[in-house]
């Protein structure tokens, strides 16, 4: 048999608290598209920084080509020609894509001969992207075009990608595929992290399943059923979400004209939004990264200010409210960026459910917080959701983005709203607690609260939407019955035809 290109013997780490891997060894050959399972928590993250130098590991050993590989930061990584695209972008809006990938270099040449070895690289892999644009009027795919651009231009061996479609169109899934396919045939190996098994099974020859640090099982994704991975990757049978009878009829909330200027350059302006939710009803958004996503949930918390139009709560007027007096009355939101928006990084998780929580679950009084009872909240969402945590005083920083993001959507629907809009509820999260966030809604919907979930993942929101509506360029389409919805039909409301004829769908 070839010499591996990786192989990885025994690594262990353990944190305060827990032991994020233990005894993990598998091998990667060069060429070969390998995927990395597991729930959140798994230990993925931290097995791919220790690759990638961020992480040392507390035993075990790595090699490359057949030598000792230890890195002891990135640059050393790189230097010996393992690349990584994260999952989160580092990039500078307001500087342009030349300018950006330079500060990733070592020792980056002149601008011009890096914009021309961008253009080149681009061609070579069909990553279109213009050197000279300014980051931040790029879309979602052409940043990670970026960050893919910037690690070709190290001619890596070993490229990392971390869940490297979450914020792709179809399209831009396509375009991806067809780069990684032709690296792979050039004998780049590729580690890939997603929590999309049917992209998995598309994409990959092999993939190693992890489970609480530990590698529980491997397969050929080409042979196994997404169920099958997925139950691997758990231990146990996957939920289905299952819908209860809802009580519907009452307008909780409804937007009249809504109209909001762009809150920063690189921001998008919402135009004349009109709906309206119903008691028990989920409406489903769905939309293309970027296209007023963000700026819809600041308005309807009372986060930015709206110029025209009206946010009319319950049959009042609530335009003129802020942030915690909605939620005082019932109208609650968990935005897409969890980590610094929805939590606070460096504050405990205790400290993050105060955040949001105290009013309506009455942790203070007269001023002073009732820690005793924050903690316990905190402990509720904990269990409730299996946010796998040593314990509430841990920071939102320590947990993975998919453990953070359970405690984030948990601590919002424990809370009971009359209203709750997510944005991109299930981003980063395993099929499993996918599942369990997709049915704590449903169960939400059921006791009479309106949902409003905004998503780019459209099985998500045909599984669980009674009404289906599109956001392109800050317009939102008039909503539509979910159930009867063709690909075709979502396509085009997702493209901008919001005039399309409904008389053929099913009421």
């Amino acid at each position: 048999m070839n010499q591996p290109l990786l192989a990885l013997s025994g690594l262990t780490k353990a944190y305060p608290g827990v032991v994020a891997n233990k005894d993990v060894s598998f091998e990667i050959a060069p060429g070969e598209v390998h995927a990395l399972l597991g729930e959140n928590g798994a230990g993925k993250s931290t097995l791919v920084k220790t690759i990638y130098g961020l992480v040392k590991p507390d035993s075990g050993t790595m090699t490359l080509n057949g030598a000792p590989y230890a890195p002891a930061e990135p640059r050393a990584a790189r230097a010996s020609g393992v690349a990584m695209v994260f999952q989160h972008f580092s990039l500078f809006d307001a500087m342009n894509v030349a300018e950006n990938i330079a500060l990733g270099m070592e020792n980056p040449p002149p601008q011009r001969e890096i914009a021309e070895r961008v253009r080149a690289v681009s061609d070579q892999y069909g990553l279109p992207l213009d050197p000279s644009r300014i980051v931040g009027e790029l879309s979602a795919g052409e940043r990670q075009r970026v960050e893919i651009i910037r690690c070709l231009l190290q001619d890596p061996k070993l490229l990392i990608m971390d869940e490297p479609t979450s914020v792709l169109t179809p399209q831009e899934v396509d375009i991806l595929f067809k780069t990684l396919r032709k690296l792979s045939a050039e004998g780049t190996a590729i580690l890939y992290i997603s929590h999309k098994l049917e992209e998995i099974r598309a994409l990959c020859e092999n993939a190693t399943v992890l489970r609480l640090g530990q590698v529980v099982g491997t397969c050929d994704p080409r042979e196994t059923s997404a169920r099958d991975m997925a139950e691997l990757m758990v231990g146990s049978a996957l939920l289905v979400p299952e819908r209860a009878a809802r009580p519907t009829g009452e307008t909780v909330l409804s937007l009249q004209g809504l109209s909001a200027k762009a809150p920063h350059r690189f921001g998008t302006a919402l135009h004349d939004i009109t709906i309206e939710v119903q008691k028990g009803e989920v409406l489903g958004i769905g939309g293309v990264a970027g296209n007023g996503q963000d700026e819809l949930v600041a308005a309807l918390s009372g986060e930015m200010r709206t110029i025209k139009g009206m946010v009319n709560y319950q049959g009042q007027s609530i335009s003129h409210l802020g942030p915690n007096a909605r939620r005082k009355l019932g109208l609650l939101t968990a935005p897409e960026e969890r980590m610094g928006h929805a939590a606070a990084p460096d504050m405990s998780l205790t400290e993050n459910a105060v955040l949001t929580a105290t009013t309506r679950q009455k942790l203070a009084n007269k001023g002073f917080v009732n820690w005793r009872k924050a903690r316990s909240f905190a402990e509720d969402v904990i269990s409730t959701f299996d946010v796998r945590t040593p314990g509430p005083q841990n920071t939102a920083r320590s947990l993975s983005g998919g453990n953070l993001q359970k405690f984030v959507i948990g601590r919002e629907i424990m809370q009971t709203p009359d209203v709750l809009v997510v944005n991109q509820p299930t981003w980063g999260v395993d099929a499993s607690a996918a599942a369990s966030i997709r049915q704590a809604l449903l169960d939400l919907a059921a006791k009479g609260t309106a949902v409003i979930c905004i998503s780019q993942d459209l099985d998500e929101l045909m599984e669980i939407s009674d009404r289906f509506a599109a956001l392109n360029e800050g317009r939102l389409s008039a909503p539509r019955p979910a159930q009867g919805l063709t690909v075709e039909e979502i396509g085009l409301m997702l493209g901008g035809a919001h005039d399309m004829e409904v008389a053929h769908v099913d009421v």
